[in-house]
């Protein structure tokens, strides 16, 4: 939902506040409007979600109000963006601590 939009990243790293309000999506109609630019399969997701909780898929307009709605049920007050969806991925996370000092170290296993 944020495609397009210019951003520097600030001194401490993070994205600009207007250029991330820019790319929420706040309202089941203005999902419905981005989906339409976006295209589908088409996943919701709040950024504070995790564990499965906070993101849906959408292959239509009709399923895109319910999952958005699910989505602000699941994490309420999160925001939440639009992303299409990449079908027959592979999906990897690792975990990896890092300290004020440099030091780093990867997590074997979740």
């Amino acid at each position: 939902s944020g495609d397009g939009l210019p951003c520097e990243l600030t001194a401490e790293g993070e994205v600009p506040d207007d250029v991330f309000q820019k790319a929420m999506v706040k309202t089941v109609e203005d999902a419905l409007e981005r989906a339409g630019k976006i295209g589908f399969p088409i996943m919701v997701k709040a950024s504070e979600g995790g564990g499965g909780k906070g993101i849906r898929k959408a292959t239509n307009m009709e399923e895109l109000k319910l999952a958005f709605t699910n989505v602000q049920t699941e994490v309420p007050g999160s925001p939440i963006f639009l992303m299409r969806m990449v079908s027959k991925a592979r999906h990897l996370e690792i975990q990896i601590l890092g300290d004020e000092y440099g030091n780093t170290l990867a997590l074997n296993g979740r």
